[in-house]
C-alpha cells in the first residue's frame, strides 16, 4: 500500500505592522463597540472566528490581524488598509498599505504573477530598472523606502560608512550611481556627514585619558549603526 508522507504545514505569510492605536481611534470615532466590529466582520466578510475579544486583543497589541483580516477590518472601519498599518518595511507591507492585490502590482510592473509572488515571499526584489521605476510608482514609494524595498539598503550603508570614516570624495560617484540624486547634493551631504562623524570622534577623544577611547568607540558605533538614517535626514535638510 502506498503511503503518502504527511504534508508539511505551510507557514502563515508575515503580517504587516499593525497600528493598534489607529484601529481603536477609528472605531471610537465611528461610535462602534468591539461587538459591532466583530459582528460586521462575521456577517459581511465571512470571518466567523472574529469575536469581540479578538478585536480587543488587536487594539491592545496582544494579537495582530492577518492580511485578510486587516482588509476586512479596514472595510468595517471605513478606511484604507494603509491607515491601519504602521510604517511599512517590506515589499508585501507596502503593497498591503496601498490596498493592492499581488495581481495588481505584477501587472503594473510587467511581471508574471508567479515571479512577483516569489519575490514578495522572499522579500527580494529582482526587477530591472524599468520594472523598479514602475514599482516605485504603483506603491508610491519614497526614495528611502525604494532603496529598502529593492534591497539596496545594505550596500548604501556600506558606502556611507566608508565615506564618513575615510575620504568622502571617493564615494560620491558610487552613491550618486545608486541614487537619483544630483551630484552637488551628494557631495554636500557626504562632506557634512564626514565632518560630523570626525568631529564627534575628535571631541570625544579630547575629553581626556581613561575612558575616552571606549567612549569614542561607542559614539562611533552608534553613528555608523544609524548612518543610513542620518544620510536621509541630511539629504532632506540640504534639499
Amino acid at each position: 500500500m502506498l503511503v503518502h508522507p504527511p504534508q508539511a504545514r505551510q507557514p502563515h505569510p508575515p503580517t504587516p505592522p499593525f497600528d493598534a492605536a489607529a484601529a481603536r481611534r477609528l472605531r471610537v470615532a465611528l461610535g462602534m463597540a468591539p461587538e459591532h466590529v466583530a459582528h460586521t466582520m462575521r456577517s459581511s466578510y465571512g470571518l466567523p472566528h472574529v469575536t469581540p475579544d479578538l478585536v480587543i486583543d488587536w487594539e491592545g497589541g496582544a494579537a495582530t490581524p492577518r492580511p485578510h483580516e486587516l482588509t476586512a477590518l479596514a472595510g468595517v472601519l471605513w478606511c484604507a488598509p494603509g491607515e491601519l498599518i504602521g510604517a511599512p518595511r517590506t515589499l508585501r507591507e507596502h503593497r498591503l498599505a496601498r490596498g493592492l492585490a499581488q495581481e495588481d502590482v505584477a501587472d503594473a510592473v510587467g511581471l508574471e504573477l508567479l515571479a512577483y509572488v516569489r519575490m514578495e515571499e522572499a522579500d527580494a526584489w529582482r526587477g530591472n530598472d524599468r520594472q523598479s521605476a514602475a514599482l516605485a510608482e504603483v506603491l508610491q514609494l519614497s526614495l528611502p523606502d525604494f532603496v529598502t524595498v529593492t534591497g539596496r539598503g545594505g550596500r548604501l550603508a556600506q558606502l556611507l560608512r566608508g565615506a564618513v570614516t575615510t575620504r568622502w570624495q571617493a564615494y560620491v560617484r558610487q552613491v550618486g550611481k545608486m541614487l537619483p540624486l544630483k551630484r552637488p547634493l551628494v557631495e554636500d551631504v557626504l562632506e557634512e556627514m564626514h565632518a560630523d562623524y570626525q568631529g564627534r570622534m575628535t571631541a570625544t577623544l579630547n575629553w581626556g585619558a581613561g575612558s575616552a577611547a571606549a567612549d569614542a568607540g561607542e559614539a562611533g558605533r552608534d553613528y555608523l549603526d544609524r548612518v543610513v538614517e542620518i544620510f536621509w535626514e541630511t539629504v532632506e535638510r540640504n534639499s
